[in-house]
């Protein structure tokens, strides 16, 4: 399973966008972004600006390992 830093690389090389161009959508800075991507580290709303400017939709589902019921 791809981590969240190499999913959203991913994402960056299918758009044909750089970091640099990721982060003038999100306004932020390249650096900010490299740090979070090489930290694997991003809050729910980072995942939300870079979704929006790489065009994705973001979905997070809680799933009861038990009940396999959906939150």
């Amino acid at each position: 399973m791809l981590t969240t830093s190499e999913k959203i690389r991913l994402l960056l090389k299918r758009k044909g966008m750089t970091i640099t161009a990721l982060a003038e959508k999100t306004g932020t800075h390249r650096q900010n972004i490299n740090n979070k991507l090489a930290r694997n580290n991003f809050s729910e709303c980072d995942l939300r600006r870079m979704g929006e400017a790489l065009g994705q939709e973001l979905s997070i589902v809680f799933k009861d390992k038990e009940t396999c019921e959906e939150l």
